[in-house]
């Protein structure tokens, strides 16, 4: 998998947004980017919302239209996130990942 990833990672494929504190990395996200689509993969923090600071940057500074979080959390929930119908997100999908 970190092979994988690592190689999408050099193709522009892959995208991550880290954190840091001190020059030390306390935090970041990172997911596969397509199109205008951001579909999350994993977010981490070691110090008190380094992952939400992650996520604001991302939401704000990186052009994504439609950010897929695939679970329903809490701690995604407090940021905004919600549900959208299977059909609806198919039908964004379709136009999204073209852009």
């Amino acid at each position: 998998m970190v092979r994988a990833y690592t190689k999408l990672h050099t193709q522009g494929v892959v995208k991550s947004v880290e954190v840091y504190q001190d020059s030390k990395l306390v935090g970041g996200l990172y997911g596969v980017s397509m199109g205008k689509v951001f579909f999350g993969e994993s977010m981490f923090s070691l110090v008190s919302n380094a992952s939400k600071i992650a996520f604001v940057y991302l939401v704000q500074n990186m052009d994504y239209e439609l950010i897929d979080c695939q679970v329903e959390n809490a701690h995604l929930k407090s940021l905004g996130a919600f549900n959208i119908e299977r059909n609806v997100f198919i039908k964004k999908l379709d136009k999204l990942l073209l852009k």
